[in-house]
């Protein structure tokens, strides 16, 4: 089986009191390599997902550059008719991502 390559690893989430993400540190798919961590808003994270680039939550190897563990797909979920951030096979009214380590 081939392997997922992902566009966003994202590494840590905030979320507003209303549940909603404020924002995300991800590292961002620059050609064969991943920049430095970058901060997105949910916006700019939603813009990215629609576009159909592929979000995975992970986190960066140490010493090992562009090399990621990565855990779970980042899918978006339709939810009376307002969209949601989520991981995969997660069940939630609000966006959540689980497995992400808060900040």
């Amino acid at each position: 089986m081939a392997k997922q390559k992902a566009d966003i690893v994202i590494e840590a989430v905030r979320y507003k009191p209303n549940g909603a993400i404020d924002w995300v540190r991800v590292y961002e798919r620059r050609g064969t390599t991943f920049s430095d961590h970058v901060i997105l808003t949910r916006d700019e994270l939603l813009a990215r997902l629609q576009k159909g680039q592929k979000a995975y939550a992970g986190k960066r190897v140490p010493f090992m550059a562009s090399t990621f563990e990565i855990s779970r797909p980042v899918i978006l979920k339709q939810n009376n008719g307002k969209a949601l951030i989520l991981t995969e096979n997660t069940q939630a009214n609000q966006d959540k991502l689980e497995g992400v380590p808060l900040i």
